[in-house]
């Protein structure tokens, strides 16, 4: 009998440990308040990051109603813009930040020393603000063309979500531990459970006819930005994870407007 009741225990355990790592996935991506208790561990923010591309997906729920709503009052383009600047709001502008310092510092740096000294900097400079709006105002025009624009906004933060994940399993960490919020999450990633999040980002995408330009933005962010990372870092850093969803979540755009 009591095999039985310590097997309850540990899957009990185990549930309560996932429902945790969901929720600190929430709160390490959104400003949305976590719920629940979290007894903070490391092994807990190491399993968080399977729950990335699902915290996406229901961003992209969220995202895709809000334009339901707009579009019955304005037209495609100020709604677009409208959930944009949800967008920003609600995530902090978390990986937006991310791109406007890994682009100033590969930029503006001539060494790996001083690149990453660079994206140390809470200021933005010249570069990081021109790739910015570069990237907000291509992902508006995006959005706007792509048919229907509810399936864009609700696919992308999930399949977007999914590239950083493929860059911590093949590269490095090379950014100061101390410093860093995304080291956590980096450190002891497993392979295991990147393999459950592709397998759901790849299902949904699937299921919405999406798989193509899904997959597309994934690998093509994983080997390009991942290679580029590489050469000029020689691994990654967490600013250089926000670009890649950035780059990802245009990729994906780009091909499904194609398509």
């Amino acid at each position: 009998m009591t095999q039985p009741a310590n097997n309850d225990r540990s899957l009990q355990r185990y549930i309560q440990e996932e429902w945790q790592a969901f929720w600190l996935a929430v709160g390490f991506l959104t400003r949305v308040p976590m719920l629940v208790r979290i007894d903070y561990s490391q092994a807990l923010m190491n399993r968080c990051s399977v729950y990335f591309p699902l915290v996406g997906l229901l961003l992209g729920v969220v995202y895709a109603g809000l334009f339901a709503v707009l579009d019955g009052y304005w037209g495609i383009g100020i709604s677009v813009a409208l959930v944009l600047v949800f967008h920003l709001w609600v995530t902090g502008a978390f990986h937006e930040d991310g791109l406007a310092d890994s682009v100033d510092a590969l930029g503006g740096g001539y060494t790996v020393a001083r690149r990453l000294q660079i994206m140390k900097d809470s200021r933005i400079g010249t570069y990081g603000a021109v790739a910015l709006i570069m990237a907000l105002g291509l992902k508006g025009l995006l959005l706007a063309e792509a048919q229907p624009v509810w399936l864009a906004l609700l696919l992308s933060p999930m399949i977007s979500r999914l590239a950083p994940l493929w860059l911590m399993l093949f590269l490095p960490y090379v950014t100061d531990p101390d410093t860093s919020k995304s080291k956590p999450v980096a450190e002891g990633f497993s392979a295991q459970r990147l393999g459950v999040a592709t397998a759901m980002t790849v299902i949904v995408a699937a299921l919405a006819g999406a798989l193509v330009p899904a997959l597309l933005a994934v690998a093509l962010v994983a080997l390009l930005w991942g290679g580029y990372l590489w050469r000029q870092l020689r691994g990654y850093t967490g600013d250089a994870l926000g670009a890649s969803v950035i780059l990802a979540e245009l990729v994906f755009l780009l091909a499904l407007v194609a398509a």
